[in-house]
């Protein structure tokens, strides 16, 4: 079972930046594919990225591409989101995820673990 928790997230202006980590326990990532997610109320899970087990390949929402680069480091079992030129539409709760397999995936239905997510707010 993998555990899974997000932190860096919070309040910030359009423009600005912010890195969310995931740390996962309870038993090794370095060998599974992880990704983000974000949830606004009333509406589905989105995809935002994914990476591969070794963070060597990655994919993106197309309405990120640019501003979002998601990595890791599997000698510290984290994950990292970094969000640059951050927009109102941007504003959700983000959610990490892994799977039960080392590749990178865009549907919701590929992904075993969760973590509770962190909520990101940006001010227009």
């Amino acid at each position: 079972q993998v555990q899974l928790v997000e932190s860096g997230g919070g309040l910030v202006q359009a423009g600005a930046s912010l890195r969310l980590s995931c740390l996962a326990s309870g038993h090794s990532v370095s060998n599974l594919g992880m990704g983000w997610f974000r949830q606004n109320p009333g509406k589905e899970r989105e995809f935002v990225a994914a990476a591969n087990w070794n963070g060597n390949r990655t994919i993106y929402a197309d309405s990120v591409k640019g501003r979002f680069t998601i990595s890791r480091d599997n000698s510290k079992s984290t994950m990292y989101l970094q969000m640059n030129s951050l927009e109102p539409g941007d504003t959700a709760v983000y959610y990490c995820t892994a799977r039960g397999g080392p590749l990178e995936k865009k549907d919701t239905n590929d992904y075993d673990w969760w973590g509770q997510g962190t909520q990101v707010t940006v001010s227009s």
